[in-house]
């Protein structure tokens, strides 16, 4: 099995709490499930428990990763005696577990004790959540996240509890991260040296002057919402082709992701958006850059038009949804991932301009082309809703990484 040195660094640990704070591709969640089903296999009668802030997160996240070091591996499915996927456990033939799993508060958490726990993008989670699992965890916990701002991980166990350490890693420490993507990672220096200080080098930022902080997460789409159209950004490489669906109720938008997803064809497009359940009657606003996949869906039968663009068309898009609440289904991970992200750029002053970082939008651009095309600025009433509210591979002779994260020279 590949492994990377924050494999090593993370198996090799006698601390009780392991924290990995990295940036975007770094490798971290990767390594440590590698860690854990090393455990699980060389331990017999290990119960380790993984835990993400919810189901859809655990799904698209920590447990396809499990899912792909499983299949990668040789070994492990001859150590592997069985997987349930409904209740996420791999059974090992020596007895050990590895389940997944989400707790909505913190007297759920008090059900179950382990060996090993492993918090997942730990911010997250609440520190009343952690606690609980903590005090229930026999050997030792693995903790990870982005460091887009300090929470309790900072404040309650980082230099201050014995037993505790610290990695921070970013993408120069993954050495399966091709040179595109590391590319790609590096140019938001040259946008904002804030995200790039957070989801680049890793490092505890604090990312302010986001530009939507009127959405929350919902359930479901309300049966009776109206369907306004679906939204469709391109891409391929690099950049994820992204689709979603905006509804309208009671003066507030709901929304579902659909899809998110690199190296589509426009035939794989078509496909998957088949495959969601979306009907072609359904009208489609997409990016007005790519003319000949809009006619390549159009002849596969889609309801597809370009985008209004212009000079103020990101600015007015911008401003229209933020006279609405915008409602993202629980299930819509990535889409709340990138609402999380997006901000405002700044000068080099540190002032915000009128103008967001062209990162983190593979979903909200859709979103924006759904708001030019159906929604009018202004027309917003404002019901109130019925419902309730590491260590590098790179390493050379004399190479500091301490030194070289915090800006030192070596």
């Amino acid at each position: 099995m590949n492994t990377t040195a924050l494999f090593d660094s993370n198996y090799y640990t006698t601390a009780h709490t392991v924290i990995n704070q990295g940036g975007t591709s770094s490798g971290k969640t990767y390594a440590i499930q590698q860690v854990l089903f090393c455990l699980a296999c060389q331990q017999p009668k290990q119960i380790i428990t993984v835990v993400g802030q919810d189901i859809p997160n655990l799904k698209s996240g920590v447990l396809r990763d499990a899912q792909d070091i499983f299949a990668r591996s040789p070994e492990l499915p001859l150590l592997v005696k069985s997987y349930n996927k409904t209740n996420r456990i791999f059974e090992f033939h020596n007895g050990s577990i590895i389940e997944f799993k989400s707790f909505g508060n913190a007297q759920d958490a008090k059900s179950g004790k382990r060996d090993y726990l492993f918090i997942n993008e730990a911010n997250g989670i609440s520190w009343d959540v952690y606690t609980e699992l903590a005090l229930r965890t026999k050997k030792r916990i693995y903790i990870d996240y982005n460091p887009n701002s300090s929470f309790w991980v900072h404040e309650k166990l980082i230099g201050n509890n014995d037993g505790v350490q610290l990695i921070i890693s970013d993408h120069r420490h993954n050495p399966y991260v091709d040179e595109l993507m590391r590319h790609k990672i590096e140019a938001l220096k040259h946008q904002d040296i804030e995200l790039w200080k957070v989801y680049e080098r890793g490092l505890t930022g604090r990312v302010s002057g986001l530009v939507f902080t009127n959405w929350f997460v919902c359930d479901s789409i309300p049966n009776d919402a109206k369907l306004l159209a679906a939204g469709l950004d391109f891409g391929f490489t690099n950049d994820e082709t992204g689709c979603l669906m905006v509804y309208k109720q009671n003066g507030e938008l709901w929304i579902q992701e659909l899809l998110y997803e690199t190296g589509l064809t426009n035939t794989d497009i078509s496909k998957k958006l088949s495959a969601t359940c979306l009907s072609k009657s359904v009208s489609i606003i997409a990016d007005s850059a790519e003319p000949k996949s809009i006619e390549e869906l159009k002849r596969m039968g889609w309801q597809v038009t370009g985008a209004k663009k212009g000079a103020d068309s990101v600015k007015n898009s911008i401003d229209i949804l933020r006279r609405y609440k915008i409602n993202v289904t629980r299930n819509s991970v990535n889409l709340r991932k990138e609402l999380e992200r997006y901000k405002w750029k700044t000068d080099q002053s540190g002032k915000t301009i009128n103008q967001p970082v062209d990162s983190f939008n593979h979903l909200i651009d859709p979103l924006r082309y759904v708001a030019l095309h159906k929604l009018k600025a202004g027309n917003n009433k404002g019901a109130t809703s019925k419902l309730p509210a590491a260590l590098s591979n790179y390493r050379a002779p004399g190479y500091d990484l301490f030194n070289d994260l915090i800006g030192l020279p070596s």
